[in-house]
């Protein structure tokens, strides 16, 4: 299956730098390309692409609020974040709006091709040490600062599942979970599949922030 990728960023050289890798590579091609997330939005409408790399910082409408929309208007175009490392504060306000995960501009393309595909299949870019940080660091402010409902059990779900969504929280993978609960990896993703339905969570970012919600998960603990 053919990968569809929407590209938004206003700096044209970063387009043309994803468009050269995705265009050379074998299952994956460029539905369109946007300069404003306004723009982004409109095509994603009349696309449909898989999967949009949003910049962050854009003109108008930024990728936040673009993100916000697109995911409130569409299950099944997923959004990965193009963002730098002083951008913390509004990662933040992007994993609220559904983003399915974050690349930092200064990656290899090849690394950013290889997460299009991680998030096209349904799966959220939550292993990278600044993944967990900036969730952690969400996690911690939104607490510090009186954020959001006090921690809560989560309802509906299993003793092993909520096993299971504290170690997604600690940015575990299947197999990693696996291996922690002496389960085979099968059996872990469908635990995973299984909270993603419960909770109603488009993907594990989104069940990370359900087990920071839900008092699971210190924010220390993803750290690394």
């Amino acid at each position: 299956m053919t990968v569809r990728v929407l590209l938004a960023d206003d700096q044209p050289l970063i387009r043309a730098g994803l468009r050269m890798v995705v265009e050379g590579t074998p299952g994956v091609e460029i539905a369109g390309e946007a300069g404003t997330g306004a723009q982004a939005v409109r095509l994603v409408r009349e696309l449909r692409p898989d999967v949009v790399v949003m910049d962050i910082r854009m003109p108008g409408m930024d990728g936040i609020e673009a993100t916000q929309a697109i995911t409130a208007e569409s299950a099944d175009t997923r959004v990965i974040m193009l963002t730098t490392f002083d951008d913390d504060a509004n990662v933040y306000a992007s994993l609220r709006a559904g983003a399915s995960g974050f690349l930092v501009k200064d990656m290899a393309l090849e690394d950013i091709l290889t997460a299009v595909h991680v998030v096209a299949a349904g799966d959220a870019l939550i292993a990278p040490s600044v993944t967990r940080r900036l969730i952690a660091d969400f996690a911690g402010s939104a607490r510090s600062a009186g954020a959001g409902p006090p921690p809560r059990e989560p309802t509906g779900v299993t003793v092993r599942e909520r096993e299971v969504l504290t170690l997604v929280g600690g940015g575990l993978s299947n197999a990693e979970i696996a291996a922690e609960l002496h389960i085979s990896p099968g059996t872990a993703k469908a635990h995973v599949a299984s909270l993603l339905a419960k909770l109603s969570a488009r993907d594990r970012v989104q069940l990370v922030i359900a087990a920071y919600d839900a008092g699971l998960v210190s924010p220390r603990a993803t750290n690394g």
